[in-house]
């Protein structure tokens, strides 16, 4: 009861949210680019969820995350493209073609290298990632139409402000019910002690794997929504440095905080396409040097991350 009356009120704000921004989207308030980044910071912050299932609840030090990103976003532009589908009735189906394609890559390679741990397994996604990214850019040997380096054209533009909100809506909930569901608990367990957890009966290389393969899962949904948000798709879109901005997103929300990663999703990409506006274009990658400054002062300040200590109790989405 518990949990369906704190869907109801986090259903109940993403409406909210949902008519305020339809409403500015109509008018003309928001420019199309305003648009196209607001539709962004959905699919960031639910890349970023799974980032953060398998790195703040399970404990496993991913860097490899904008790979499996990039493989949903490939594979659901290639079956939208061939297909030719250009309207919205066959684009579940594609998000579930780049979902899948994320999560059986994340189970073929998961399977060897979880048995890794801490530095060591940073260390594998990292190979993984910069092994995607030469595969991506050498992409057009197996087929004209990915493009390669060139870049993947032709695509449609189907995501909009409904499938990206009710993509994250429905994630969000699903994730939720998900980690204070018994396989959530020994994700958590597995976190703290991964030897304790194996002692108590629980089978650690099974959770850590499905708890891979879910936050793969959960990337590949979003390189689809991402694929099709924009008309052209580039290997350098999905590098090492990309990565990077998902996990900065994960601490600065707080791991293991499903509130925090949704406010620290929006305020991220609220800040770089600000600084993008705002800074002239001659001193533009001086935002690079600002960032980190921020950051260094943001976890002198708050070192657990920003919901990590105090969750929100106006969603109450971190709470059993």
């Amino acid at each position: 009861m518990r949990f369906l009356r704190e869907a109801q009120r986090f259903l109940f704000f993403s409406a909210l949210a949902y008519v305020l921004l339809k409403g500015l989207f109509v008018s003309g308030c928001a420019t199309d680019y305003v648009q196209q980044v607001i539709i962004y910071s959905f699919i960031v912050i639910l890349v970023s969820l799974g980032l953060n299932v398998i790195y703040g609840y399970t404990g496993q030090f991913s860097l490899g995350h904008a790979a499996f990103y990039g493989i949903g976003a490939y594979a659901s532009a290639y079956f939208t493209s061939a297909l030719g589908v250009t309207g919205p009735f066959l684009f579940l189906p594609a998000l579930l073609v780049g979902g899948l394609s994320a999560a059986l890559i994340g189970c073929l390679i998961g399977a060897p290298i979880l048995r890794l741990r801490d530095d060591f397994l940073a260390i594998a996604t990292l190979g993984f990632g910069i092994l995607v990214r030469v595969v991506l850019d050498n992409s057009d040997r197996l087929s004209e139409r990915l493009g390669g380096a060139r870049g993947f054209l032709g695509i449609p533009q189907i995501t909009n402000l409904e499938w990206g909100l009710i993509a994250l809506v429905f994630v969000v909930l699903v994730t939720r019910n998900l980690i204070f569901s018994r396989y959530g608990l020994f994700w958590q367990c597995i976190k703290g002690d991964e030897l304790a957890s194996a002692a108590c009966g629980i089978n650690t290389a099974r959770m850590k794997l499905m708890a891979f393969m879910y936050g793969c899962f959960l990337a590949g949904i979003g390189g689809a929504l991402y694929a099709h948000l924009y008309p052209f798709l580039h290997p350098s879109n999905f590098d090492f440095l990309k990565s990077i901005d998902f996990l900065i997103i994960v601490i600065v929300g707080g791991m293991g905080s499903i509130t925090g990663t949704i406010w620290a999703g929006i305020i991220w990409v609220a800040f770089i396409e600000g600084l993008r506006v705002v800074l002239p274009s001659q001193v533009l990658e001086l935002r690079w040097v600002l960032i980190p400054v921020l950051l260094i002062i943001l976890m002198m300040w708050k070192p657990t991350g920003l919901m990590a200590e105090r969750e929100s109790k106006l969603l109450g989405l971190d709470k059993p």
